[in-house]
C-alpha cells in the first residue's frame, strides 16, 4: 500500500463511518487539525487506532497516541509509514 492508497482507506473509513461521503469536504487540508475542526472526536480517534492496527496490521502502543502522532492526515501518514511494522511502500 502506497501512502496515497493509505489516505484513500482513512477517507473511504472517514466516509463509511463519520462523514458520508464529505471527508474530504471536512478535512480540507491534510496538516489542519481534526480535533480543532471536528473531523473526529477522541473516541473516533480510538476507532481509527483500532481500524489502522486491523488494515494495516500495526501495533500502534498506547503512550503512541498523541496529537502529535494523529491529529491531522499528515501526522497519521507520517506515524503509520515511519512505524516499525508498515509493510507498505514508502
Amino acid at each position: 500500500m502506497t501512502r496515497a492508497e493509505l489516505r484513500k482507506t482513512i477517507i473511504d473509513w472517514l466516509d463509511d463511518n463519520y462523514h458520508f461521503g464529505e471527508a474530504e469536504e471536512k478535512i480540507q487540508r491534510d496538516d489542519r487539525s481534526w480535533l480543532d475542526h471536528g473531523v473526529l472526536d477522541s473516541l473516533g480517534f480510538v476507532q481509527l487506532v483500532l481500524f489502522l492496527e486491523k488494515t494495516v496490521k500495526l501495533k500502534i502502543e498506547r503512550k503512541e497516541l498523541k496529537r502529535e502522532n494523529f491529529d491531522g492526515m499528515a501526522k497519521i501518514l507520517d506515524y503509520v509509514i515511519k512505524h516499525p511494522g508498515w509493510k507498505g511502500a514508502r
